[in-house]
């Protein structure tokens, strides 16, 4: 029985739900390892056509739990590279699913709830949706998520808003990429993503599958060495004294040191 992650399938859909709603479904080492294993499971269930990852609540995701975060603040270098793998691991499994995978957004989806929407193939979000790319404000830096980040929006766009953390509104998100469409309710952003859904039952599974693979592997990247750069660059980040001053001042609700 998962703790914080509700998977369900009906109708060829499975529905990958972050169940954290009192925290914003913010994620910590159980919502990674539950998500991965939800993955899995639509990877292998030939009934799935599509997974929508959704979150209950207000929020879609406000990125790293508080109380991981305050654990963070302890590790040694190599433990934050194992810790930040997990993190790398579930993201790629979003990335590499087989069956496309639609990100149903609505509220905050900050740090690295950002990169969930960008490991996803389509995002839709309600017009009320804010994102932030808010690891510098931390003393951090958005390394695990960068290679799904650059890969949805451009270098550009990533560039601005890595290093200003600015929030920005679906309008924009839309503009940069990170989503595909905005919906101004929950509900016709649900009648959205269930057109997506009809679209993609027309489709051959198989050639479903091979279109993302190949369209991921045209592009270049790297994908098998990506994991150990980046993982090692946040770990860095995590245990400088920068990076500890960042997470100690948002954890005791204060300004930090260069502010």
């Amino acid at each position: 029985m998962a703790e914080f992650v509700d998977y369900q399938v009906a109708d060829g859909v499975a529905t990958v739900t972050i169940n954290r709603p009192e925290l914003h479904n913010a994620f910590n080492e159980i919502v990674i390892e539950e998500v991965t294993k939800a993955f899995q499971a639509a990877d292998v269930d030939d009934a799935v056509r599509a997974v929508v990852l959704a979150s209950s609540g207000k929020s879609f995701s406000a990125g790293a739990d508080l109380h991981w975060m305050k654990r963070m603040v302890d590790y040694s270098f190599e433990k934050n590279v194992a810790d930040a793998t997990t993190m790398a691991n579930m993201l790629r499994k979003i990335h590499d699913c087989p069956k496309p995978v639609i990100a149903r957004v609505h509220g905050a989806a900050y740090g690295g709830g950002v990169g969930l929407i960008a490991a996803a193939d389509i995002a839709i979000a309600t017009d009320s949706a804010v994102f932030c790319l808010s690891e510098v404000k931390l003393g951090i830096i958005p390394a695990v998520i960068s290679p799904y980040v650059i890969e949805k929006i451009g270098t550009a766009h990533a560039r601005r808003y890595a290093v200003t953390a600015e929030r920005f509104n679906a309008t924009e998100a839309k503009r940069i990429a990170l989503i595909s469409d905005t919906a101004d309710t929950i509900e016709s952003m649900d009648t959205k993503i269930a057109e997506i859904v009809s679209a993609v039952k027309v489709a051959g599974p198989l050639a479903v599958a091979a279109s993302k693979t190949v369209l991921r592997d045209v592009q270049g990247f790297m994908w098998d060495k990506l994991t150990e750069l980046t993982t090692k660059r946040i770990a860095e980040r995590r245990v400088s004294d920068e990076g500890q001053e960042g997470m100690k001042a948002f954890l005791e609700k204060r300004k930090p040191g260069w502010a």
